[in-house]
């Protein structure tokens, strides 16, 4: 080839970009793929530690405040309260634990003390995790028919966790 042939190779116009079919197919493809996407929501619980005893000595001796436990064992649940002890112990029904008795024992208790929002939930040692996520559900909210349609009412949503004594 010669120079000559070259420089006109050269100053010849690029051939032009036919883009209409991919633009097409994008006008298809993208409001196809916005509908059909599946739209996730994540849920965070705030947790709290329950407070060591020498903290929990200190608050008591200057001021007597009501908690409310949650303790959960292997026989059963113990609701108590850190003035009153135990107020009712829950056996397990058929050798599950009966949250429907939990829950309508927690209404029981917040309409005594609507203004308590905070419980704390106890483990003993090997309790499975699905235990532990079942009984934060129940002591958070309650659903509760009203006029016929099912509204759910908060409990006690700050939840602290912790291990059983």
């Amino acid at each position: 080839m010669s120079v000559k042939q070259r420089v006109r190779r050269a100053h010849r116009d690029a051939p032009e970009l036919n883009i209409t079919a991919f633009m097409n197919l994008m006008v298809v493809l993208v409001p196809f793929l916005l509908i059909t996407a599946v739209f996730s929501q994540m849920t965070i619980l705030q947790l709290n530690l329950p407070p060591d005893n020498s903290q929990q000595q200190q608050n008591q001796n200057q001021k007597k405040e009501r908690n409310f436990e949650v303790v959960i064992r292997k026989s059963g649940i113990t609701v108590s309260d850190t003035i009153g002890g135990v107020i009712k112990k829950i056996d397990k029904v058929d050798g599950k634990y009966d949250y429907k008795a939990l829950s309508d024992l927690l209404k029981q208790i917040k309409s005594k003390f609507p203004d308590k929002q905070n419980i704390t939930i106890l483990l003993e040692p090997n309790i499975e995790y699905e235990q532990l996520v079942n009984a934060m559900d129940t002591v958070r909210v309650v659903t509760v028919f009203d006029s016929g349609s099912a509204v759910q009412k908060e409990l006690f949503p700050l939840i602290a966790i912790g291990d059983a004594p």
